[in-house]
């Protein structure tokens, strides 16, 4: 274990997966960590999230892997249709093959039970402690640390920060201060009740309906009891980014000509939460002096690689195993943490955004599409895959230089 060279704390600005899993990490190296959260307590607000093998493997490394996997569902398959005609585009059996070929298993569970064993784990160290209803507002550095100051005022000193602040970073904006790229496209999730939900579609499966413009997702959740049903649309309308209540008038507009089977998911609930989504560009540096960017300040993404809280996770555990292997020195550190992520979470904002232009493809890019997927068998789906889900702790580091 390595610990401290100076007992100043380590500065976590964020309270969400992120920055639990900064704070977790941290913790394991024998630092002494303070979180800020800006809302009145640490929580999680969303919907349903899915879990690649990579991210078991992250929350392994971080030691709560076995209180996640107490509360995921572990789905049989990946599967595609087309949204227009309900024909099976491509299947991904996430059974033993699967398994056996990453070493972990694919699972969907809700936002708050990964938020809730993170949160546990965190509890379970006395290395951490908790500041709510405090927002960091500004960063002040020198050659032995970092300064933040809250928006009351009120300044707290640390050995280095880790802005795990989420898409709208604080942290980012001061060093950063790029814009962000707000995508058009518009999100609605909700979560149903089982015995609300279509029986002809209560699959053991996390189910994509790719519709010209549009798509449709849907999962079982908490032991099979909820659904959680996302739909997304491009927008008619300039959007902004952000999250607001959800008008059924409005997602039952956009899905005219969906098959009946699908279109039943736009029906079911009675209340819905609509994000406008946004990324950022992929940049080549968050790390500045003794402080540096993790999950989505770092790297924000569309939701179509459904990695965003995976990414979270693997940046925290690449951060400690960085501290550890070079005995706390900062520097260092943050240098090959950064050099370790950049490339692979890039991939993911750009692969992401291609992702939804493929889900969304109409007419003669539509039947290429089915046409790239349709027949393939598991064993070539899985090493297309191989760079996504095969990433372990064992290999996180980037090579020294």
């Amino acid at each position: 274990m390595t610990h401290a060279t100076t007992r100043e704390p380590v500065l976590v600005a964020g309270g969400g997966i992120g920055g639990l899993a900064a704070a977790l990490a941290l913790a394991n190296q024998g630092y002494e960590v303070l979180v800020f959260e800006q809302a009145a307590q640490i929580g999680e607000i969303g919907a349903g999230i899915q879990l690649g093998p990579n991210a078991f493997s992250a929350m392994d490394a971080l030691g709560v892997g076995e209180r996640a996997r107490a509360r995921a569902v572990y789905i049989d398959e990946l599967v595609m249709h087309d949204a227009l005609d309900a024909s099976l585009v491509g299947r991904v059996p996430t059974g033993q093959a699967f398994r056996q070929r990453y070493g972990n298993p694919y699972a969907v569970i809700h936002r708050v039970d990964v938020h809730t064993s993170l949160l546990e784990g965190v509890q379970a160290s006395d290395r951490v402690r908790f500041h709510t209803d405090t927002r960091i507002v500004r960063v002040e550095q020198d050659g032995h640390g970092v300064t933040v100051e809250d928006q009351r005022g009120q300044r707290w000193r640390g050995q280095a920060l880790i802005g795990a602040d989420g898409v709208r970073s604080v942290v980012r904006a001061q060093y950063v201060g790029d814009p962000a790229r707000v995508t058009g496209h518009v999100v609605y999730r909700a979560v149903v009740d089982k015995a609300d939900f279509p029986r002809d579609l209560q699959w053991n499966a996390a189910s994509l309906w790719a519709g010209p413009h549009c798509h449709l997702v849907h999962y079982p959740l908490r032991g099979g009891e909820q659904y959680n049903v996302v739909v997304t649309f491009h927008s008619r309308q300039p959007e902004e980014w952000g999250v607001t209540e959800g008008s059924k008038e409005e997602v039952q507009s956009y899905f005219q000509g969906i098959h009946p089977l699908p279109r039943q998911l736009i029906d079911l609930p009675q209340s819905w939460k609509r994000w406008a989504t946004a990324d950022r560009e992929p940049i080549e540096r968050w790390s500045f002096g003794r402080a540096t960017l993790l999950g989505d300040a770092a790297h924000p993404t569309t939701q179509y690689m459904a990695q965003g809280a995976c990414m979270a996770m693997e940046d925290a555990v690449t951060l400690g195993e960085a501290l550890r292997v070079h005995g706390g020195d900062w520097d260092r550190a943050l240098d090959l943490y950064q050099r370790s992520r950049i490339a692979r979470t890039a991939r993911i904002v750009l692969s992401s955004r291609e992702m939804g232009r493929i889900y969304h493809a109409k007419g003669v890019e539509r039947l290429v599409r089915n046409d790239l997927w349709r027949g393939r068998s598991p064993q070539r789906f899985y090493d297309a895959l191989e760079w996504l889900y095969g990433w372990t702790v064992d290999t996180c580091l980037a090579a020294p230089h």
